[in-house]
């Protein structure tokens, strides 16, 4: 019981996070689509065009004079670290010290640290080749999550990275935790010092669009309020830099994701990984002056997958039959974007209803209708459209139990792939074992493919106090796996297994009921479906059916009902009587228009997104203009209707000062939902 319990909970955590992911991806796609059709000249093209440039400064020969720290003097005053180059050992080791004291490097260094780094990665390979000699290990750390106690407790553990002790780091170091600049900077100063000991592969996280969403954006910027700008923008070019895979004795493949039926290990050594800024988006490819964007149609039909019952949506990378995305599902991801040649200069509203309608679309920006000349997709590939997808899968894939190799419609990108790929592409390649990370596991690593596939997880409590353990790998030159194995809450070290599983549960459970109050329109909408009388009451198989079809998160309602459904009667649910039990306490607030207010708390994760690219000086300001932008697009997104009287009151709301601005930072803690009754 206590098992399935643990279980249970795990699947809350992971199918709400996964569902974060695929909104994440579902807007990029949105974006992407204004991109592409919307004339050069419309205000909300203009919005969020700067996203999608290849950054210039970076690509120019005078980066460096932009990047330059020279100018920025340390004050005497200044507590922190000094740091002198080139890098040596006892330097990082200086830097790791402060770090774990909690102290700040000075932009001036962090630059020029960021700036030695990114002229290493120039000279690195795709995929690093690494030999184990007959006395040493190789440790293998897996997702950070800016966790860096996880990491201070690895150097603590097994020693800080050397000659001796060389390490591979396998991506996801930024984003969710606090300190993700803090371990970039350990990282990047060991590779300064041992660049032939210490390898770093990139992650699907190492993205500046997946950045603005998850935290490292926001991290940075409060870190370093006049640099962080320029921080952000080194950091873009370094990210694209990473190599994408290490291979350890010829024998070991090391990726983040994983792989697909179509990986090809000699096509990935070619690519020129640098012009992938973001991994979220393809090459650009012009057809008679537009761009076109047609690698991301993708199949949203009925495959089957690893989650029994789960809706999928679009994958980055795969193409679909017509039938399938014909029929409007709940969530969807980067899909396909016909081109179209006629330009037309109207609002947001109108211009997508044209070119859904002249492009051929339905009812969804995303959902194409094909012709007989496009049913063979793959004739109109282009070479860098097939390095995207190897690239993509290697950083966003994941794999499952059944044979084949299907559209990780799950996260929204990548793909799941079976045993056999596993066995097709390592019998290609001579490999005997596959190591990545990307997905957190109970006991920090897992075996699955017959132990050919080894997923290993770094960041411990990565959910909630006591939900994990944190893995790293020793491996020797026999290529046999050691792990071990660690907390780094003190606080999970001491509860009982049932003490853990209890408060992890009840941090899940707080989680799913925020999720089901920010849908409950939606949620007595469906309801009502089963209660044509409207008594309020509907059996528990009705209540189970139509929360699923509403929140989509493939979870076992029926088993969780009693911890969600205070009482039942004779297998009928009161749901009126239980969406009041729901409620959370909202943020006091003038704004009489709820439809709004529940727009912002359904879509709060994506509203500070826009926010975050429409805020192009990152100055954590916007006018009421641009306020006033995010929520139109926001709400074509949705394809909804807000009212620019209801955004004016939410916007005067909030400017607490009445200087025509809104804090970006302030706007969200405001109406933040938090349950003041969690863990009490």
């Amino acid at each position: 019981r206590l098992e399935m319990r643990r279980r249970c909970t795990w699947n809350i955590f992971q199918s709400i996070e996964y569902a974060g992911e695929q909104d994440q991806i579902k807007l990029y796609n949105f974006f992407g689509y204004l991109m592409d059709h919307f004339t050069p000249a419309s205000s909300e093209r203009n919005l969020i065009s700067h996203i999608f440039r290849t950054n210039e400064c970076c690509r120019d020969t005078e980066w460096e004079s932009y990047f330059c720290y020279k100018s920025i003097q340390v004050p005497d005053s200044y507590p922190g670290p000094h740091l002198t180059f080139p890098m040596t050992f006892s330097g990082v080791s200086k830097l790791v010290e402060a770090f774990k004291h909690k102290q700040q490097l000075h932009a001036r260094y962090v630059l020029q640290l960021l700036g030695e780094t990114c002229r290493l990665l120039r000279i690195l390979p795709n995929i690093n080749c690494v030999s184990i000699c007959h006395n040493k290990d190789i440790t293998i750390c897996g997702d950070l999550h800016g966790h860096l106690e996880d990491l201070l407790l690895i150097f603590y553990k097994n020693g800080l990275p050397s000659s001796e002790k060389p390490y591979v780091f396998n991506g996801d170091f930024v984003d969710r935790g606090k300190s993700s600049l803090e371990i970039l900077l350990i990282l990047f100063g060991f590779l300064m010092v041992y660049p032939n000991d210490v390898h770093i592969n990139r992650g699907n996280h190492e993205d500046h669009i997946v950045n603005l969403r998850y935290g490292f954006t926001k991290e940075v910027l409060g870190k370093y309020r006049v640099h962080g700008k320029k921080i952000l923008k080194l950091l873009q070019k370094i990210f694209s830099g990473l190599p994408l895979a290490t291979v350890i004795d010829h024998k070991v493949l090391i990726v983040h994701g994983g792989i697909s039926d179509m990986t090809d290990l000699n096509m990935i050594s070619r690519v020129d990984r640098h012009k992938y800024v973001s991994a979220l988006r393809p090459p650009k490819q012009t057809q008679h002056g537009v761009y076109s964007t047609k690698t991301q149609a993708m199949n949203v039909g009925e495959v089957g997958g690893p989650v029994e019952g789960r809706r999928r949506v679009c994958s980055l990378t795969y193409h679909g039959s017509t039938s399938a995305l014909i029929h409007n599902m709940p969530r969807r991801s980067l899909n396909c974007s016909p081109t179209s040649s006629r330009r037309l200069n109207c609002s947001l509203e109108e211009e997508l209803k044209k070119r859904r309608r002249l492009a051929g679309f339905d009812q969804s920006y995303g959902e194409p209708k094909k012709s007989d000349s496009e049913s063979d997709p793959e004739s109109c590939e282009t070479a860098d459209e097939q390095e995207w997808k190897q690239i993509v899968d290697m950083l966003w894939s994941d794999p499952m139990p059944q044979s084949g190799c299907i559209p990780n419609e799950v996260r929204g990108g990548g793909c799941y792939w079976g045993p056999d790929v596993t066995e097709k592409v390592l019998g290609r390649h001579n490999l005997h074992l596959l190591i990545r990370s990307h997905e957190c596991k109970q006991e920090g690593y897992e075996f699955c493919h017959n132990r050919r596939v080894l997923t290993i997880f770094s960041a411990s409590n990565y959910y909630e106090v006591g939900s994990n353990r944190g893995a790293y790998i020793r491996m020797g030159s026999d290529l046999v796996p050691h792990f071990s194995q660690y907390q780094a809450s003190r606080t999970s070290r001491e509860l009982t297994l049932r003490q853990s599983v209890s408060w992890t549960e009840r941090s899940a459970l707080q989680a799913l009921r925020k999720q089901l109050f920010v849908h409950k329109s939606v949620l007595i909408s469906a309801f009502q479906e089963f209660d044509p009388h409207n008594t309020g009451i509907i059996s528990l198989s009705h209540w189970a059916n139509a929360t699923e079809r509403v929140l989509n998160l493939a979870l076992p309602w029926r088993v969780l009902r009693p911890q969600l459904v205070s009482s039942t009667h004779f297998g009928m649910v009161d749901y009126k009587q239980w969406i009041r039990e729901l409620s959370i306490p909202e943020p006091k607030s003038e704004i009489s228009d709820d439809s709004i207010l529940e727009t912002m708390y359904k879509n709060h994760s994506n509203l500070e997104t826009i926010f975050r690219i429409i805020d192009t000086d990152h100055s954590g300001l916007i006018s009421f203009e641009e306020f006033r932008q995010t929520w139109k697009l926001l709400s074509s997104h949705l394809k909804t209707e807000i009212s620019d009287e209801s955004i004016a009151d939410l916007a005067k709301s909030i400017d607490f000062n009445k200087d025509g601005s809104i804090d970006i930072n302030e706007f969200m803690e405001a109406f933040r939902l938090v349950d003041l009754t969690a863990h009490t």
